[in-house]
């Protein structure tokens, strides 16, 4: 496996990294080229949650996928965290299309993968793509930047549905157009198809959040599966034992780890 680091430069001319997972070659496969995953990790956007980047990032590579981790912009950077983060995914999704060969990516297999408020990050960057408005304020076309299909982990969708108050000091960086703020409303008949998984006890991000993406999946037509776990809290990544952080042993949770084997056999039913 060989391992990148890029700084990639968005639509609005902020630089960010991304982090390559990138599978040696091995001779004469019968499909050389690699599906790609693109890891959004969650982090309440004031940190990048490293148990849900490398790790899941990994277990893709494991499942004969090339992976990216995204950084996007977090409320202490400079500026506001959208449009931003949101066009830090699309920019990606174009340079890896654009450089499949490099890497042997199929560009037609692309599925960004988002945690917490990393799916809100995912889900919005899906609605930009397919937004007249933001493809003439930032030059792109859908077909550049949309990804084919999106996996969601325990999403952030609507601002509004959280099991806590946001900090007096971090309202200001609370978006406050309705578009931005609940990225359901984004949904489109263009929207990819989608897999979500969640915990119905998540007492950070309410699995309301779930349930109203789904709807207005549901509303536009848009393929998806949805799996809510009886229990899980937030947070869980891959419900490993061994990315347990200490006085969290709750996010050790083998049943709801099936959401792995899941999203890849819904993955390889959508291909």
């Amino acid at each position: 496996m060989k391992l990148t680091e890029l700084t990639l430069t968005n639509f609005n001319g902020r630089k960010f990294k991304v982090h390559a997972y990138t599978l040696a070659s091995i001779g004469e496969l019968v499909s050389p080229k690699h599906p790609l995953a693109i890891v959004i990790p969650g982090g309440s956007f004031d940190h990048l949650s490293l148990r849900e980047g490398e790790p899941v990032a990994l277990a893709f590579n494991n499942c004969g996928f090339n992976s990216v981790v995204m950084e996007y912009n977090l409320v202490q950077d400079e500026g506001e965290i959208y449009p931003d983060a949101g066009l830090d995914v699309l920019t990606t999704v174009k340079y890896f299309r654009d450089h499949a060969a490099e890497y042997q990516i199929d560009p037609a297999k692309i599925v960004t993968v988002g945690f917490s408020a990393g799916g809100h990050v995912a889900s919005f960057a899906n609605s930009m793509a397919n937004s007249k408005q933001y493809q003439k304020d930032f030059a792109f076309k859908s077909a550049e930047v949309l990804p084919n299909k999106t996996i969601l982990g325990y999403p952030l969708i609507n601002l509004a549905e959280i099991g806590f108050d946001v900090p007096e000091d971090e309202t200001d960086k609370v978006p406050t157009d309705d578009f931005v703020k609940n990225s359901a409303l984004g949904v489109t008949e263009k929207t990819p198809a989608t897999f979500i998984f969640h915990a119905w006890d998540d007492p950070v991000v309410l699995v309301t959040n779930t349930m109203e993406y789904a709807a207005a999946l549901h509303e536009q037509k848009v393929p998806c599966e949805v799996h809510i776990f009886n229990r899980g809290g937030h947070g869980f990544s891959l419900g490993r034992a061994d990315m347990v952080t200490k006085g969290r042993e709750w996010q050790e949770n083998p049943h709801a780890a099936h959401w792995f084997e899941l999203a890849q056999e819904w993955l390889a039913s959508e291909w």
